[in-house]
This record gives structure tokens, sequence and C-alpha cells, in this order.
């Protein structure tokens, strides 16, 4: 059906270009709100009535007069019919919505993919320092970026994973206090522990069992690797930097077996320290005073970032004589820029959402040829744990939150992929476990995946007596008139540009939006038509149309890092 509607375009753009030079570009077929009003709506004629001067119900009869002397509208359209002020209403022929089902079977795992398109893009998400186990705000954060990673790879991007963290700064100071303290034998309630809640360093003090777990590794002078470090402990409480260096690499490899458990792979894991070692802050600071975007006041070092549209200017060097958070920041997307990534999508949580405006700033200040609005940001709410009726606030693995793994532990990687996914990344979401271990329809990637699972079982037992998938390429479809077969063909034909929508979007909630959609329509022909029928040329028909929709189904649970069992 993607040649259908590309022929179709073709048609209707040069009608258009006839009407008034220009306006092919822009020609497009719209989805109707309601399904009556036909399969794809055109309101080209109210768009042009206004520039040509002409009554729009007037230009669109004389649109649709042209459309139906066109060779491509006379071979798949069955009918166009005006609406209202100008809307052309067009309704396929059966043998038009039938195609989808070729071109499915055709492409595989590669339905709905684009061409290769030659740029980069770089997609930076999780990004969790290493101080403690991957709290489920992360595994939302972890779940959003994987998807929309895919989903950019659908649409022809070189997709770039990376994890950016602070391996150095406050945080790993006190997580090495936090260990010496343990290794030395105490815990929290000791005397030497800080306890003052006004006291910054003790608010911040871990606490969760982790810690005593890292200090006993410590003692016993173990030996622990992750994706990008290895150190082996000396097992001396009073040698600081050893234990720092030990802690973070042993909490890095805690984050990683999280991912591995998500099936979650990067490229490359970005440290902050690099920017400093490299230079790269110092020469960013640099340009930004020679490019005079800076001034001195009141002994810090000031970034004008008003000038951008900031709210106010913002301090780059404290009195101190240290960086605040943004400046690193700055530097690193001019890395990404100069990497070669020409579009980058950050995926962090709300309480970000007051660097935007001062890394964007500094992008622009630095002057290195960055388009304004680099990079794009997704930003997510956290996540509302509830069991048995009741918020789940602490882990005993944490000591103060829900852990990546405790959700994954309590359901499965799949649910806890598709849960995550199933609002807009801005929105609060309760992820409710009961639910996600629920086999009924009422838990939506079971739903969705028994569907797979379903049609599966047909093709196995069609199998078994003989049947082979490669026949299923070239039948006749003609048997497929029904209105549930015509209504799933159709949306089996939405898939490609649903996935262009939702990457363009930065959208993954759509796909989980679509497969419960295509899932139900599944349901509903299921019920409507038996598959394994006497009749040959009817069996085979529905046999390819059942497998068209296993094989979208899978495709778009692969985008959700989801899998697609072929048993339940």
């Amino acid at each position: 059906m993607l040649i259908v509607k590309q022929q179709l375009l073709a048609a209707l753009a040069g009608e258009l270009e006839k009407l008034s030079p220009g306006a092919g570009a822009r020609a497009a077929f719209e989805n109707p709100k309601v399904a009556a009003h036909g399969d794809w709506a055109c309101t080209a004629a109210m768009q042009l009535a206004k520039p040509l001067k002409q009554n729009p119900r007037a230009l669109g009869e004389q649109l649709k007069a042209a459309l139906e002397a066109t060779p491509a509208f006379q071979q798949w359209v069955d009918a166009i019919e005006i609406a209202g002020p100008g809307f052309l209403n067009i309704r396929l022929k059966t043998a038009a919505k039938q195609e989808v089902v070729r071109e499915v079977l055709s492409q595989g795992a590669k339905f709905g993919y684009q061409p290769e398109r030659g740029e980069k893009i770089l997609v930076e998400f999780v990004s969790a320092n290493p101080t403690g186990p991957l709290h489920v705000g992360h595994g939302r954060q972890a779940a959003i970026g994987d998807a929309i990673s895919n989903l950019y790879a659908t649409q022809g991007w070189s997709v770039h994973r990376e994890f950016y963290y602070n391996d150095a700064g406050v945080q790993i100071d006190t997580l090495t206090k936090s260990t010496q303290l343990r290794a030395k034998g105490f815990k929290p309630g000791d005397a030497c522990w800080p306890t003052d809640a006004d006291n910054p360093l003790a608010k911040n003090f871990y606490n969760g069992d982790y810690i005593a777990d890292i200090a006993q590794a410590f003692l016993n002078r173990e030996t622990v690797k992750a994706d990008d470090r290895e150190f082996t402990a000396n097992g001396d409480v009073e040698d600081y930097d050893n234990i720092r260096q030990f802690a973070v690499a042993y909490l890095r490899n805690e984050q990683d077996k999280d991912l591995q458990a998500f099936n979650l792979k990067f490229d490359q894991y970005y440290l902050e320290s690099s920017l400093y070692t490299n230079g790269h802050v110092e020469e960013t600071v640099q340009r930004l005073i020679a490019n005079g975007k800076t001034y001195e006041k009141d002994g810090a070092l000031w970034l004008k970032t008003t000038e951008y549209g900031d709210d106010k200017d913002r301090v780059m060097r404290k009195t101190d004589g240290h960086y605040t958070y943004f400046v690193p920041d700055v530097a690193y997307h001019i890395q990404k820029f100069k990497r070669g990534f020409t579009k980058v999508v950050n995926i962090q949580g709300t309480d970000h959402h007051g660097t935007i405006a001062r890394v964007r700033a500094g992008l622009q200040a630095a002057d290195v040829g960055i388009p304004a609005g680099y990079p794009d940001y997704v930003l997510h709410t956290m996540v509302r744990v509830v069991r048995n009726g009741e918020e789940v606030k602490i882990s005993k693995r944490a000591g103060s939150y829900v852990t990546l793994r405790d959700l994954i532990e309590w359901t499965s990687k799949d649910a806890v992929r598709f849960f995550l996914l199933s609002r807009k990344p801005d929105t609060e979401y309760t992820f409710d476990v009961d639910l996600a271990v629920a086999q009924n329809n009422d838990n939506p990637v079971y739903y969705v995946q028994y569907a797979h699972a379903r049609i599966c079982s047909i093709l196995r037992a069609w199998q078994e007596q003989g049947g082979k998938l490669e026949q299923l390429q070239n039948v006749d479809l003609s048997p497929l008139e029904g209105p549930q077969a015509q209504a799933l063909m159709l949306l089996l034909a939405k898939y490609p540009d649903m996935l262009t929508a939702a990457a363009n979007g930065n959208a993954p909630h759509d796909v989980t939006f679509y497969l419960r959609d295509l899932a139900a329509a599944y349901h509903s022909y299921y019920d409507a038509e038996r598959i394994l029928v006497d009749d040959e040329q009817v069996k085979l028909a529905r046999l390819a149309l059942v497998a068209a929709t296993a094989q979208v189904l899978a495709n778009g649970l692969a985008v959700l890092g989801v899998s697609a069992p072929e048993k339940m």
C-alpha cells in the first residue's frame, strides 16, 4: 500500500501543480477522524481557495474531477466524496488495501524503515552518576532513550547511544567518605556517622546496604570490571584515592548489571573529567571570554545568557574558582558537534529544565557553527511504584528508592519497558506491579504479546499440516473483503507513517498506542473470521493477513525493546 500511496500522492501533486505552481510539493493525505468518512482525506482545496480567490467547495469539485481522470485514482480509488467546505474524502478499493500484506511479507523486519540518510545522531540518556544503583526514574529514561534511538534507526539515521557521567565532584567525594566509614567498621547511626540535617555533607551521605557491600569488597581486595573500567582494591582504609576509584568502578559494574537486565548496551561512556583533562572546558571558557560574552562581577565570571533568551545571566565560574555545572555541559556539546553529530537528543529528568536555556545560550555564544535549538531535549517525570495497592518508596538494595532491578525482578524486562513507555515522558506515571504481572487484557504488554503468540499458534498449526510461510508472499488476496479484514489492513498501512511521526516527535509512546490498536484490530478480525477454513484460497489469504500482522507487531515491539513471544 506504500506504493499505492506514492502513486496517488504523485497524481495529487500533479493536479495541484496545475492549479497553482508550487502547490504540488505540499500534496498530502490525512487520516479522517471518523472512519466512516473514508480511508484518507485531502484538504488541499481549502488551503488553495484563498490564494486562488476561489470558492473552496467549487475548487474541491474541480480537483475531484481532475483526480478521478488520472490513471492512479482510477486504479486504486473506489470513490471521492466532497464534504463540508471542500474536504475530499477518499475511499480506496479493497485491492489497494490488500497491497500492504505483500509489502509487509516481502520486507519483513525492515517494513517501515526509511532509506539510509547519511547523517549521525547522538542520543544521550541514563547518564547516572556512579553513586548508587539505578532507580526507576533511570529506568524510564533508559526505556525512552533506547526506544527513541530505535525510532531514529528506522528513519535512516546512524544512531550513537551515549552515557555521560560525573566521575569526580562532591557526590563522588561523599560516596568515598561513606564507603571509607563503612570499611572502618562504622554504620549509619554510629556516633561518628553524620546525622545533622543542616550539615550539607551529612544530608548527602549514602546509607543504603550497597555501601556496606562496596566496603566489604574493598577490604577483600576484589577486582571489579565495568564496561568502561577495571580496578583492584588494595584494602587500605586510609588510601582515600584507592577507595574512590574502587567505589566508582564497583558501582559502574552494578549499573552495568542493571542495564544488562534491561537488555541495553551503550556505544560509549563519556567521562565529565575528560572534559577537564583534555582542556575542553578551559578552551570553551576562553572562547566565550574572547567573544565578549562574559563579564566579571562580585568576584565571579558571568555568561550573558540573557542575550539568548534566558531570564537572567548565569555564573560560569564561582568565587572559589570552580566552574558551575552547566559550563562542562557546554564544552561537552561542542565536542558532540565536532564529532559529527548533526542532531543530538538528550533524555533527562524534568529537574534539568533550567539547564536547557543555559546550555543553548553557551553554545550560541561560543559561535562554533552550532545551529540554534541544538541539542533537542526530552524531559521525563519520575515514576511512582504501587504494589499490593500501596506505594513502594524504598528498596533494601538502595535504602531510599526502588531500583530498576527491583522492578525487573518483580515483573519482567518486557513489562517494565512497555509500561514505562506507555505515557508521554513529561506526564506523571504510576507503575502498577500487580497489573504488570497480570495475564489478562487489562495488561497492555500481555495484550499485545498475546496477539502475536496467538497468530504464531495458528501459523504453526498450518505448518504442521505442510504449509510453508514462503507460500504466503504471492497468494491471491482478493478474499480479504470483510470489514474487519479491511480495517486491519488499513491499520497495517499506517505503521510506516506512525514510525516517522513518532521519531520526529521523540514520542515512543505513540508506538505503544499503535500496537494496542493493532492487537485490538487483530482480535476483532479473529473473532469475525476463522483462519484455517477448508477453502484453500480463502485460507491462504487469511493466513497471509495474520502473518503480516504478526510481523508488524514484532517490528513495533522491537522498536520498544520488547520481545515478541511465539508461545504464551
